[in-house]
């Protein structure tokens, strides 16, 4: 189905064209550092997203030279007048949130946040932002939260699907209160920090085992957040699950309440079945679509769920795990589709309102 004019597209990728393009936007130890031990000129890319690999980019959305995504002139073109976007928030996958060293995270991570506001946001008032944040350290990651909050044209936060330990752990609590009391949302997107092997049964071999575990890797998180008593500590906290797929949704509702009623003297706070926290605080990008091969079969899917709010408009610029230009399948249509297009991220990105 092609895309109305005015959607809101809640995924896209511009890339950070080379380190390089970040020195300016580092302090003068962190220059002199990354100079002296020679770390500009390494691509720093998120290995679980290769630029490399097919999926990556559409063959022509790649530049002639570097990642795809990196050409501003092309992304304008392409994502924004292509799709005849009204607004699109970019979301930056950089190896900066996989680092070991906490200062150095925070200080890159920081350089990224400035390079997307200089570069991107202040190109094109179409393009909003995630804030990348350094999680590494949760103080760290706080600070620069408020930091970039200041800017209303950061709507999000932007962490990945797999990181040290389960997102509920209230280790990560700091972070949520900040999002909440700032008005931003989590968006947790799918991407690893290798601390832990993305498959519960071990490290597998190759590329498509990997990406496919990712689903299991949001069912995980999923159920920590709502298991550690994350919704019910910051009850306005809204979380978007982005490149995670959305069918497998029906089956984690109907395994989890069941569950949650023989076992929900373990976790007192949970007050309700899980789906009911995941309805009201979880959203979900719609690309790359895990659809079933016919339209009835989504369409049934999609009933399953159980809410017309719960399912956010995306293209994936510019990686290629759809087909073409019918960024919008065929099922999600009539008045379904204008809530997915335009008034459900509305709803849970407030900033956009604003403009």
């Amino acid at each position: 189905m092609t895309v109305p004019r005015g959607a809101i597209d809640c995924d896209i990728h511009p890339a950070v064209p080379s380190f390089a393009a970040l020195m300016p936007y580092l302090d003068e130890y962190w220059r002199e550092a990354v100079a002296m031990r020679g770390i500009d000129k390494l691509p720093l890319d998120i290995t679980s997203y290769p630029a490399g690999a097919p999926l990556a980019g559409r063959p022509d959305w790649r530049p002639k030279t570097g990642a795809p995504g990196s050409d501003f002139e092309m992304l304008r073109a392409q994502a924004l007048d292509g799709f005849g976007t009204r607004f699109a928030i970019c979301n930056v996958l950089h190896g900066a949130q996989m680092l070991f060293q906490d200062d150095m995270a925070a200080a890159f991570c920081g350089a990224i946040n400035e390079w997307i506001a200089r570069e991107l946001l202040d190109r094109d008032e179409r393009l909003c932002a995630s804030i990348v944040a350094p999680i590494q350290n949760v103080a760290l990651a706080v600070a620069e939260i408020e930091r970039r909050a200041a800017d209303r044209r950061f709507v999000q936060v932007l962490v990945l699907s797999q990181a040290d330990m389960p997102l509920g752990r209230r280790h990560y609590w700091p972070i949520y209160e900040a999002a909440e009391r700032l008005g931003l949302p989590v968006g947790i997107h799918a991407g690893s920090m290798y601390r832990h092997a993305p498959s519960s049964a071990g490290w597998p071999s190759y590329y498509v085992e990997d990406y496919v575990a990712y689903a299991g890797g949001f069912e995980n998180q999923l159920l920590s957040l709502i298991a550690e008593g994350v919704f019910a500590k910051f009850p306005k906290l809204k979380v978007v699950l982005i490149e995670s797929g959305v069918t497998w949704l029906p089956a984690f509702f109907w395994r989890a309440n069941k569950t949650w009623r023989g076992v929900r003297t373990d976790i007192p706070w949970v007050k309700r079945p899980p789906a009911e926290y995941v309805r009201d605080h979880v959203r979900l990008t719609i690309q790359p679509m895990d659809a079933p091969p016919s339209a009835a079969q989504l369409e049934r899917v999609i009933e399953q769920i159980g809410s017309d709010d719960m399912l956010l408009f995306s293209t994936d610029y510019p990686h290629w795990q759809f087909d073409g230009e019918p960024a919008l399948p065929a099922p999600l249509a009539g008045r379904l589709a204008e809530k997915i297009l335009v008034e459900n991220p509305l709803a849970t990105y407030p900033r956009l309102e604003e403009r």
